[in-house]
């Protein structure tokens, strides 16, 4: 009997072929977008350690993050990315629920592409910060 394929939290297909490749270390994500997805792939799968580990070290918090109780993700919509050399945005909105009370996360990532310890001098994307813009 075959396996069914699990669907990526970020909407980008099959798990495995999308954000899986990149939470289980096979890969590391080729631009800002494909990271942007993962992270949240991250938040919706609760892979602290994947978002502690994708996060510059100028701003990465000390311990990895960990799910809020109560909190269920339900849908990511990009909006716009633009890259420039080794720095990029990603705008996207991201709908939850928190208690039972729909929310979105409207956010503007900063990231950067720089080698890091430990990644043998290849240059990987880092989320840097967010900016959330005016309703």
């Amino acid at each position: 009997m075959k396996e069914k394929a699990i669907e990526c939290p970020c909407g980008g297909g099959s798990y495995a072929l999308c954000c899986g490749r990149y939470h289980s270390g096979a890969e590391t994500a080729p631009t800002a977008l494909a990271l942007m997805r993962s992270r949240y792939s991250a938040y919706v799968m609760d892979k602290g350690a994947y978002l502690q580990a994708t996060w510059h070290r100028s701003s990465r918090p000390p311990e990895p993050v960990a799910a809020e109780a109560g909190l269920k993700w339900l849908g990511l919509e990009v909006r716009k990315h633009q890259a420039e050399g080794d720095s990029a945005t990603v705008e996207f909105v991201a709908r939850y629920k928190i208690d039972g009370r729909a929310q979105r996360l409207h956010e503007i990532s900063r990231f950067v592409r720089e080698s890091e310890t430990g990644t043998e001098n290849r240059p990987c994307w880092f989320y840097v910060d967010g900016s959330f813009p005016e309703k």
